[in-house]
């Protein structure tokens, strides 16, 4: 004899498969929560990826915190001193300057047509820079060798222009073009020749904007490039021990710096694009948790549909003693299985889909022939994923309580049938 209680035996014996119209009910019930579960899994976990690889990858790149003169286009002429101000924080870890514009440039090349592009030009310290930004590490060929116009590239931009190390590069300057077209027509007219870099190192810091848009010289060559006054930079960038301190910081900094110094943090600079990620991610959760909906209709049929086929079993039931709580346990248990059984088919295809989420990636590039996850869109080379905990267990929680909620009813109903009511067709 079976040592589960009648109400549970009786419950998988209706789940049985068979060759009958509930069974194919009982059948899509469980595909609607393992859908429902394994899509909204998926989603939030890539959305989840999204969000630490753009934050891994700014921050790695860019610091933390920023420290700006509060006058439009202007300098810190004296940088060393706010540097030492900055770095007494125990919460900074690093500290450098930097200079960042807009650069004319084109290429110089051997044989063929050159090319020009305006790129992002951003002067560093090379003695600092390590402490504040992973650049110097991301160097995937040649070396992080900034003397002597030395310039680094990043290797999308690299494909793009056709460089490579030991490619020339002639950057020009906004202020030195500006200067050109005003003079022009006059008899003294001006003609400022571009700067002569040469690339030395080409880096991938995982982020396509960057690779592409960013190149890299000395703190003193870009200097130069502006005419700007020696020992000077734009702006400080900062590292801390944690990014999340970064308001904690700036708010302390604000109080020892000068009032002609801008503190920003990477919240602020990033907001847009961090702030988007979090619209999106919620409202992808939202409107995916309708296949649950659905899902739970779905179970509410099947139970209604038992229920109606059961009537006869119910009245016999409860002629021979069996209490309402009894029956509503017997239908209920049937909700719990398919919440169970849906919940966690659910769960493991949710993991396996995410494992192999890249290789489902090449093989609709391979079957459609068009770029699935465009990088220049995407800001990503492969699709990330990041399974957080609390989500997985919300989602599952969530989903296995609509479908115990979804055959409360047709379970209550079940539970009042009387007997008299139940047989009095029979």
């Amino acid at each position: 004899m079976s040592r589960l209680p009648f109400e549970a035996f009786l419950a998988l014996r209706y789940l049985r498969p068979r060759r009958t119209f509930v069974s194919v009910i009982t059948v899509i019930s469980i595909i609607g929560v393992l859908l429902g579960t394994a899509v909204l899994i998926i989603v939030i976990a890539v959305m989840s990826g999204f969000d630490q690889q753009w934050r891994d990858t700014i921050l790695g790149f860019n610091a933390h915190l920023k420290v700006y003169p509060a006058e439009q286009d202007g300098t810190l002429s004296n940088y060393e001193s706010i540097q030492r101000i900055v770095a007494a924080n125990p919460d900074v870890i690093g500290v450098s300057p930097f200079i960042r514009t807009i650069a004319p440039l084109e290429t110089e090349p051997d044989d063929g047509r050159s090319k020009g592009y305006v790129s992002s030009l951003v002067g560093v310290d090379p003695g600092s820079v390590g402490r504040v930004s992973n650049l110097p590490s991301s160097i995937v060929e040649g070396s992080f060798d900034l003397a002597d116009k030395g310039l680094l590239i990043g290797r999308d931009f690299a494909v793009r222009m056709g460089l490579e190390l030991g490619s020339r590069l002639a950057v020009y300057s906004l202020t030195s073009i500006e200067k050109m077209r005003a003079s022009r027509g006059k008899t003294n007219s001006e003609v400022l020749l571009p700067e002569d870099f040469t690339v030395r190192g080409i880096f991938d810091v995982g982020f396509p904007d960057y690779n592409r848009e960013v190149i890299v010289s000395s703190l003193e060559d870009a200097r130069d490039l502006l005419k700007m006054p020696d020992n000077s930079a734009q702006a400080l960038q900062v590292k801390l021990r944690d990014p999340f301190l970064a308001e904690k910081v700036k708010a302390e900094l604000q109080k020892v710096l000068p009032e002609s110094l801008q503190v920003y943090t990477w919240i602020e600079e990033n907001r847009d694009i961090f702030g988007a990620l979090a619209v999106e991610k919620n409202t992808m959760f939202y409107v995916l948790f309708f296949i649950m909906i659905v899902a739970a209709f779905g179970i509410v049929n099947c139970q209604i549909t038992f229920v109606v086929q059961k009537t006869r079993e119910i009245g016999i039931l409860k002629a021979l003693g069996a209490s309402g709580r009894q029956i509503l346990w017997l239908f209920l248990s049937q909700s719990l299985v398919v919440g169970v059984l849906g919940v966690g088919l659910g769960f493991g295809a949710g993991r396996l889909a995410l494992a192999y989420r890249n290789e489902l990636l090449a093989f609709l590039r391979n079957v459609t022939h068009s770029e699935v996850l465009p990088a220049s869109v995407y800001h990503v080379y492969e699709l990330p994923a990041a399974i957080q905990a609390g989500d997985v267990a919300f989602i599952c929680g969530t989903a296995f309580l609509i479908c115990v909620l979804a055959g409360l009813f047709p379970a209550w109903k079940a539970s009042r049938l009387q007997p008299v009511e139940a047989l009095r067709h029979e």
